[in-house]
């Protein structure tokens, strides 16, 4: 799996709870983070690479998307060009989002990028179409959060101020369900609950993402069956002790034994 830096380590710890016995190897690209500002072209090509080390230099048997900008980049490129299952963040985070809604006036919030290439609004309208739901969708790019995150700062006086300013539209459109449309954003989840309310709840697409994965693996027979715990190997192609650093402190201990990306350097 992969992702711009930190964020996708929602997804990981949802990945080792749920397939404890499965192998892991997790890219963090935080040498060319955020994605989120970057062009979708841009953001495409460093996608791209990183699919293809996984396949090329660590032989994984399918690749987890953990970056909804990388996502809404790149995933139809990734499965064209790959050849393992390639599992994105945003379908599954759509549906959690569409069964989790009680009026219908429902929010996604993410990155400049992700907002902007209208990946959301076309995977809630395909799942709400499925179900049969009348939902009203609200977007909010939400600049900045990534960047207090991949500093370390999840809560505070500078970051609830930025939250009141960002949230004002999903706030303005009386959502009930949220979905933090970006893998960083549970790391703020404390502060934009206190912002949105208790009324509303919060979706994040790390907990569905994982099951999406176990749902895929078994249906192609690429689950292990043994009860052994699987490997976990991290990487980052920036500062490889403040990512274990800072990591490890978002994770857990796993991080502890983290290498530098790309392998040749």
């Amino acid at each position: 799996m992969f992702d711009s830096g930190f964020g996708g380590l929602t997804v990981a710890r949802a990945l080792i709870d749920l397939l404890p016995a499965e192998d892991l190897v997790y890219i963090g690209d935080t040498g060319r983070y955020p994605y989120g500002s970057k062009p979708l072209h841009e953001v495409r090509s460093h996608a791209l690479e990183l699919g293809h080390s996984l396949v090329d230099d660590f032989g994984v048997k399918a690749i987890v998307v953990a970056c909804n900008t990388a996502t809404a980049a790149a995933i139809d490129d990734l499965r064209s060009e790959l050849a393992v299952p390639v599992i994105d963040v945003v379908r599954p985070g759509a549906s959690a989002l569409v069964r989790a809604s009680r009026s219908g006036q429902v929010g996604v919030i993410g990155t400049v990028g992700t907002i902007s290439s209208g990946a959301y609004p076309t995977a809630v309208a395909e799942v709400a179409s499925s179900l049969g739901r009348d939902v009203d969708l609200t977007s909010a790019a939400c600049p900045g959060f990534v960047e207090f995150v991949e500093r370390g700062q999840t809560t505070g006086d500078e970051v609830t101020v930025l939250a009141e300013r960002l949230l004002a539209p999903v706030r303005a459109a009386g959502v009930d369900t949220l979905l933090l449309g970006c893998t960083h954003y549970p790391f703020l989840a404390r502060t934009i609950g206190d912002v949105m309310g208790p009324e509303v709840v919060l979706v994040s697409s790390a907990d569905e993402t994982a099951f999406a994965a176990r749902e895929r693996l078994g249906d192609l027979d690429l689950l292990r069956d043994d009860r052994a715990r699987g490997t976990r190997r991290f990487l980052s192609s920036g500062d490889v002790d403040s990512f274990r650093e800072l990591g490890s402190m978002l994770l857990g201990p796993e991080l502890d034994a983290t290498a530098r990306w790309p392998l040749s350097t």
